[in-house]
């Protein structure tokens, strides 16, 4: 059941040929799989062959390294459509997206010679790794260490926490504290690439917990990882040692501007298929001799879900094509982020009320999605950080 466009959301015709790509895999492979796989809490092994066949590891990629080659606006459309499907789907592309933009932008020519080409194939996957136990958002607070040894290896230290892909992934980029006396304490944090077995526990000087048991976004893994005396060489630090060193907080955080578009466009998504639900749902039932859409009190919610939706749906894609564009884009990427996540948890609640008690079986689909869709207001950054954001932005912008 689709919705209307216009001017501004469409698509080239490009994008609109693998948009339709994706939903039909969407509709045909993902929806149908997704609450036996969330009710298992099991990976979705033979949706994401498919996904490796159809090149979506590899969406952003350059195509001289086999990747797709297409820009950060296309992606959000494609993310929006395996979000409607299911969040977790896209969750399994979205650290690896960020690990192959931290590469593309900032890597050494041997850094994406090496990762590029397996990670646009999805042989390779990757995981992004900032939160700690004891710091989530304040990212200047981590406690993790990295220290250069007499052979020239850093050896890295510490424990992290809520690592999307932790144990399927074979390069983790992990923020480590290279210089704990660096005054302000972000110029002393270095990004590392650190290779592991995908799928076991035990690396050496790396451990993989086993995965956190979590309310939603169940299917793709979310683990501690647990660094001990792991060896990292110089020429895996992320730009290299020489123009890498100390600048992994600066990189980060331009990681996390994409990011939060990406959580944006699963706000889009996972919204789009609560409304579709709800237009389904009030459709076929009936009270008082009618179906339940005939009453306006159904109507009036049916109106703020969509009129909600194309705004958050605008935002996403004003973000990505600034960012595209080479404008700065961090105000408006923490608005789509900010508004797009919470119209995701809002639109979704008022499709569960319309269910009414249907919506609390596990029967219907819409009680996965009131389970999923609150990941969106925490994920890389939660609506209180991006209202602080937002604000500090706004006055660096408008300054008397």
């Amino acid at each position: 059941m689709a919705v209307a466009t216009n001017a501004f959301t469409e698509k080239t015709e490009d994008q609109q040929a693998i948009t339709e790509m994706v939903r039909q895999f969407v509709d045909n492979e993902v929806i149908p799989i997704a609450e036996e796989h969330d009710h298992e809490d099991t990976f979705p092994e033979a949706v994401v062959e498919q996904m490796k066949e159809l090149g979506l590891f590899g969406v952003t990629i350059p195509e001289e390294y086999g990747g797709m080659g297409l820009d950060l606006t296309t992606y959000a459309m494609i993310v929006e459509e395996l979000s409607r499907g299911w969040i977790s789907i896209s969750g399994i592309v979205n650290t690896h997206f960020i690990g192959s933009y931290l590469l593309m932008k900032f890597g050494t020519d041997e850094q994406r010679e090496h990762f590029l080409p397996q990670m646009a194939t999805g042989e390779l996957r990757a995981a992004f790794s900032l939160s700690e136990p004891e710091c989530g958002s304040d990212v200047q607070g981590i406690k993790s260490t990295a220290k250069r040894t007499e052979g020239g290896d850093w050896e890295l230290n510490g424990q992290k926490m809520w690592v999307t892909n932790g144990l399927g992934s074979g390069v983790v980029f992990v923020l480590m504290k290279s210089d704990p006396k660096a005054e302000p304490a972000h110029k002393g944090m270095t990004c590392f690439l650190t290779e592991k077995t995908p799928w076991q526990e035990q690396n050496d000087g790396l451990t993989v917990p086993p995965k956190i048991k979590k309310m939603g976004y169940k299917g793709v893994e979310s683990t501690e990882l647990v660094y001990d005396g792991y060896l990292c060489p110089p020429e895996r630090i992320l730009g290299g040692e020489e123009n890498g060193l100390g600048k992994g907080f600066a990189q980060m955080m331009d990681a996390l501007e994409v990011g939060r578009v990406n959580v944006a466009a699963r706000g889009v998504g996972i919204a789009q298929r609560a409304l579709e639900l709800a237009l389904r749902y009030s459709q076929e039932r009936k009270t008082f001799g009618r179906p339940i859409a005939g009453h306006q009190a159904i109507q009036f919610k049916l109106a703020d879900m969509a009129t909600k939706i194309e705004a958050a749906r605008l935002l996403t894609l004003k973000a990505a094509r600034m960012k595209d564009a080479g404008q700065r884009s961090d105000l408006e990427a923490g608005m789509a982020k900010l508004f797009a996540s919470e119209t995701g948890k809002e639109v979704v609640e008022e499709a569960f009320r319309i269910h009414g008690g249907y919506g609390y079986s596990k029967e219907y689909e819409i009680e996965r999605l009131y389970r999923d869709a609150p990941l969106l207001l925490i994920g890389e950054g939660t609506s209180e950080i991006q209202r602080m954001v937002i604000g500090k932005k706004l006055l660096e912008r408008n300054k008397l």
